[in-house]
């Protein structure tokens, strides 16, 4: 038989004089471990007999429950020293000025709204503006969009209950009712509350806004936002578009290389209508523009088609012009590297400390904005 009091006093002995907790776990396994000295003791009370059951059982569970608050007072005490040590090492200095405030961040939308209207600004574009609830009228018909343009279906907009006349407004799918508005109070010599300014052709204004249709996916949200543009001249042609779109690009991109191309496409409201392609490189996971071998599509565009002169009151024989539009988001996404569109509007403020912008960081050395 195992002298009890001897493993005890021996254990005890070592507990007391663990210099530390790594030590004194060590000391645990041994003693109480699966294996352990302990543990092989209770293991034996099965091949012995009952008379000895009854007289082993009560020394071998003691000396295991006093071992083990031998342990854990010796654990106890070895936290309190090793607080103790800390607290007396570690100071605080409370001369030093506190930790800086969380701050906000400018939404990386914003941003690269103010860089676009920056640009557009340096090139002689006025802003306009207008309301996001618009009617039939300016959201399509002005625009040269046939009665059962699949657009106007219920998959594509967002339209209102009808109102007391019975007509059904819409949440706007484009910015493009603003230039309409902007033509129609140019001709009546009117300054409405949403136009910078009175726009008597010739005309030069940009439109940003957010703008609605019912679609969702990684490039895609319900609520997104547009600028669009709209020249109106005498004598313009499709070479003054692709240079303001050149100049742009090379502009917000910050690179003197650009190369487009446009491919024939169709809009309601221009006529030729073109798709702006632009040179980059995809490789590495991130798009760079000005450089590769790859072509993405960045913009619509197109000659303003004669008929939205016309229902805006403008002979298409004296007056031409062009339009374009871009996705902001979408820009953001490219210069910025953001995967996916869906983030920029989910409030993860995770996110928006990752790709947000300080509202007193430098000013940016191609626009000029902070």
């Amino acid at each position: 038989m195992t002298d009890h009091t001897t493993l005890q006093a021996d254990l005890t002995a070592r507990i007391a004089a663990a210099a530390d907790l790594a030590a004194l776990e060590a000391i645990r396994v041994e003693a109480l471990g699966k294996t352990g000295w302990i543990s092989e003791l209770l293991k034996t009370l099965g091949r012995l007999t009952p008379d000895e059951r009854r007289v082993e059982g009560p020394k071998i569970n003691g000396l295991r429950d006093a071992v083990a608050a031998a342990i854990a007072d010796r654990k106890a005490a070895l936290e309190t020293a090793e607080l103790d040590s800390r607290l007396a090492k570690e100071t605080v200095d409370l001369s030093l000025p506190p930790p800086p405030e969380r701050r906000g961040r400018v939404h990386p939308t914003m941003q690269v709204m103010d860089e676009m209207i920056a640009v557009f600004a340096e090139m002689g574009f006025a802003l306009a503006e207008g309301p996001d609830i618009e009617d039939d009228f300016h959201n399509f018909t002005a625009l040269n969009f046939p009665p059962k343009h699949p657009a106007r279906e219920m998959h594509d907009t967002f339209w209102l209950p009808e109102d007391e006349t019975g007509q059904r407004k819409l949440l706007r799918t484009h910015t493009s009712p603003v230039q309409i508005r902007a033509l129609q109070q140019g001709q009546n010599h009117k300054l409405p509350g949403w136009i910078a300014s009175s726009q008597t052709p010739p005309i030069r204004i940009i439109v940003p806004g957010r703008t609605y249709r019912s679609d969702s996916d990684a490039t895609h949200t319900p609520m997104f936002h547009q600028i669009e543009g709209l020249v109106i001249d005498r004598n313009i042609h499709m070479g003054h578009l692709k240079w303001t779109l050149d100049t742009f690009i090379s502009r917000f991109f910050e690179t003197s290389v650009v190369e487009t191309r446009f491919r024939p496409h169709h809009f309601p409201f221009t006529e030729p209508s073109a798709e702006m392609d632009v040179k980059c490189d995809r490789s590495g996971g991130d798009v760079k523009i000005g450089q590769g071998n790859d072509w993405m599509e960045i913009v619509g565009c197109g000659m303003v088609h004669p008929n939205v002169l016309t229902n805006c009151g403008l002979d298409p024989d004296e007056w031409q012009g062009f339009a374009f539009g871009f996705g902001v988001d979408r820009l953001g996404m490219l210069k910025y590297g953001m995967p996916d569109l869906r983030d920029m509007f989910a409030g993860d403020v995770r996110w928006l400390d990752h790709f947000g912008f300080s509202a007193f960081q430098a000013p940016n050395p191609a626009t000029g904005l902070s």
